[in-house]
């Protein structure tokens, strides 16, 4: 075994949750920066309500599969609905931002909370 795998087996754990964390305080930002400009309507205002109550769920370990689950079809259905209409190109169409957090959503949902969540803490296991 090597030293980066040494390193990723004693810090894995560590870094996941650091990774959890600033992707559900990131998604929660983004979705309290669409009510700075005023309320938010629509669908609008539904990718906002996800984003807040995703974000904040994410980043406590609270029913993170779950969470991440309907936020990587939100960040799919932001991408065909807004940015694809102006290219397919996630750099030139301002998509590169739902593509990431796309990305991470798969992540998350398939790795769960795993430790330092609220889920697990009274629970000893995550629900789902």
């Amino acid at each position: 075994m090597g030293y980066c795998d040494q390193w990723a087996q004693k810090y894995g754990d560590y870094l996941y949750v650091l990774f959890r964390a600033l992707i559900g305080l990131l998604f929660f930002l983004h979705g309290w920066s669409k009510f700075a400009g005023g309320f938010a309507q629509g669908l609008f205002l539904w990718a906002a309500i996800i984003e807040v109550v995703a974000g904040v769920g994410i980043f406590f370990g609270w029913f993170t599969r779950a969470l991440a689950m309907v936020s990587a079809v939100e960040m799919l259905v932001a991408f065909f609905t807004v940015h694809l209409q102006q290219g397919w190109n996630p750099l030139t169409n301002d998509g590169e931002v739902a593509v990431l957090f796309f990305a991470a959503f798969l992540v998350l949902s398939v790795y769960g909370s795993k430790k330092w969540s609220v889920e697990q803490a009274p629970l000893k296991k995550e629900v789902f």
